[in-house]
């Protein structure tokens, strides 16, 4: 952005409806201002109020924490208990299925039975379907609730509402799942907390992204990232602490924080200006960007009586869904994204469950996968700025998948056979990392919220799959692990159709999107 230390000609803003309107020449003033973006650059570049611009984004973001407890809860809920002999007639494996031919008077589990989900319900000889109920229940929640209420946040309850009831609801359901009596209640609620969180993540990530200037959009998005990491990170330690009592008490320990936190975002987290601009609140949004940037009182905001066109303005709750339809090049650029997503999503949510596959000690095992993941948000934090969508995307991918599909052949529990491990899960980390910004700069804000959680769906469709092809390579490894490294690199291709977004301003509108296109700059 320009110095305003002078007071240029007033400018003409272009708007969607073809009216231009004069800025006053007294404001923080920028050259070549021609849309909501430029203009929410110009007044939260102003004044002192970089503190404040990210406090607030903190705010929001730090509700991943809980998001990623309760995605990768299951690994310690439901973790296959160890056993022991009890007589000289029983013949030990380190398969749990082993039991189900031994008489019951002849082995034992090794800890209360309480400790997982499979021994307190007596799931030790149930099929791999079965024991991927729970955990497919989940992202099937998290697939339903996210088609049907993707769109709610751009169409007419807008950002925070959306995060602040999520995050509730959310809480709520994960209090209600320590109660529960049997498998089928079990997988019922955890499909209801998945619901329930399927716009957490998402509300988050798009609030924190429209309330910073362009050049801290980055950051605000390792924020999302960090959080969700050290929120997966927790959860050994809580585990760990807890492994001699009941798995009901870890979903009490991740839900009560998260109860409260979300009455604490109720009563302090601010709306997205950009969202209220697009909606033509223009009055709410004023307050907001004066509360952001710490502008003065007087400051005047002409510029800000920009109106759009957009559909959304008064379409119903889904309009922003449909418009993605009825755009042709919104629609294929969207479908390739998915597919991308869902390769990555398969493998993302696959990895940490697919660990009870091998030798390592468990809590040590997702600790490591944890630290991977923070390291590959570190990583992100300083390269994102120069490296290429595109380019980053095909290259993680491969190397990602090929990693996969090398330890699908390793034997033993070795030491090699962990390093490669930890290398396809680090890989897809930063894909997934660098696939939502790489979303977030591919779709206007009329409808990035909805565009977004498309894409995150596809991901967890990838999620709901993946945990029976973990329960299956329980007994042959390669139906887990060289599954994922397949499928990874299958999908990774498709990002040779997408466009390059990195280093462009992101847009406000469908037609400033178009126009991007047809005057053929970096998209």
């Amino acid at each position: 952005m320009a110095d305003t230390a002078s007071s240029p000609p007033p400018v003409a803003v272009k708007t969607t409806d073809a009216h231009l309107i004069e800025i006053d020449p007294s404001s923080h003033n920028t050259a070549g201002v021609s849309s909501i973006d430029d203009v929410i650059e110009r007044y939260m570049s102003a004044g002192d109020g970089s503190l404040t611009l990210l406090l607030f984004p903190f705010l929001a973001t730090l509700t991943w924490m809980f998001d990623g407890q309760q995605t990768f809860i299951n690994v310690f809920s439901d973790f296959q208990p160890p056993w022991h002999c009890t007589s000289p007639s029983c013949n030990f494996t380190t398969s749990l299925s082993a039991v189900c031919n031994l008489p019951s008077s002849s082995w034992s589990f090794s800890h209360n039975r309480r400790i997982s989900t499979i021994s307190d319900f007596s799931l030790e000889c149930a099929s791999p379907v079965l024991l991927a109920l729970p955990s497919s229940s989940f992202y099937a929640g998290c697939l339903v609730g996210g088609l049907l209420l993707a769109t709610i946040s751009d169409s007419r309850y807008g950002r925070k509402q959306i995060l602040v009831l999520s995050t509730l609801t959310m809480s709520i359901t994960a209090v209600l799942t320590a109660f529960s009596p049997n498998l089928a209640i079990y997988a019922a609620l955890r499909f209801a907390c998945g619901f329930a969180r399927s716009n957490v993540g998402l509300s988050a990530f798009v609030l924190s992204s429209e309330l910073v200037p362009r050049r801290h959009r980055e950051l605000v998005s390792i924020f999302c990232f960090s959080f969700f990491t050290i929120g997966f990170l927790t959860l050994p330690l809580i585990s760990f602490l807890n492994r001699a009592s009941s798995w009901r008490l870890l979903y009490l320990y991740t839900a009560i924080p998260a109860f409260i936190y979300s009455f604490f975002l109720h009563f302090s987290m601010v709306e997205s200006p950009r969202w209220l601009l697009v909606k033509g609140r223009r009055q709410e949004a004023i307050e907001i960007l004066k509360k952001l940037s710490l502008l003065n009182k007087t400051e005047s905001f002409a510029d800000l009586a920009v109106t759009t066109s957009e559909k959304t303005e008064s379409g119903g709750l889904y309009s922003a869904a449909k418009i993605l339809w009825e755009k042709d090049w919104a629609l294929r650029r969207l479908g390739k994204v998915m597919i991308v997503s869902f390769s990555v999503g398969m493998m993302y949510y696959g990895m940490p469950l697919s660990l009870g596959n091998l030798k390592a000690n468990l809590y040590l095992s997702v600790a490591m996968n944890a630290v991977a993941e923070l390291v590959s948000t570190s990583i992100i934090f300083f390269v994102v700025k120069m490296v290429s969508r595109r380019r980053s995307m095909i290259g993680l991918t491969v190397v990602t998948g090929v990693a996969c599909l090398a330890c699908a052949g390793m034997w033993g529990g070795s030491l090699s056979e962990m390093l490669l491990e930890l290398a396809a899960f680090f890989g897809t980390c930063t894909a997934f990392n660098i696939l939502l910004i790489y979303a977030i700069e591919m779709f206007p804000t009329s409808v990035r919220s909805s565009a977004i959680a498309l894409v995150r769906q596809a991901a967890v469709v990838g999620g709901v799959v993946a945990p029976a092809v973990v329960m299956a390579g329980r007994r042959r490894r390669f139906l887990s692990f060289a599954v994922f490294g397949i499928v990874v690199i299958c999908g990774g291709l498709f990002v040779f159709w997408l466009p390059e977004t990195r280093g462009r301003g992101i847009s406000d509108t469908m037609e400033e999107e178009e126009q991007k296109m047809e005057k053929k700059l970096p998209t």
